[in-house]
């Protein structure tokens, strides 16, 4: 694998494990019930696994193009980044949901309580 091969394979592994810290930062964010930051970081890991995807579907160009790439442990790596970024951001909006949820039960739960005092 040439230098440009192995700078796309870890162009990919730094985008893609981007990708992954900013969805379980918005996981955290979502934790704290700030909905509007979870999004934020939502949509970043959205915008960094575009980059890591275009990296890999460059490969795959270069490849159908005749530039075959080399298979070695770099770019597994750099696969497992791009397949933990997926799962992270899927987990993410599930997580974010549940905690969406999880306020309104509060919320409600805190008005039937502040409404049978009275």
């Amino acid at each position: 694998m040439d230098e440009t091969k192995y700078a796309k394979a870890f162009e990919l592994i730094m985008n893609a494990g981007n990708a992954k810290s900013l969805a379980l930062m918005a996981v955290e964010s979502a934790r704290e019930f700030d909905f509007k930051e979870a999004q934020k970081q939502l949509k970043e890991s959205q915008q960094e696994f575009h980059l890591a995807h275009q990296a890999q579907s460059d490969m795959i160009q270069g490849e159908a193009n005749g530039n075959p790439v080399e298979l070695n442990i770099v770019l597994v790596h750099a696969q497992d980044h791009l397949t933990m970024a997926t799962m992270a951001q899927d987990n993410a909006q599930e997580f974010i949901n549940l905690y969406r949820l999880v306020k309104e039960l509060q919320d409600t739960v805190n008005e039937l309580k502040g409404g049978n005092e009275q």
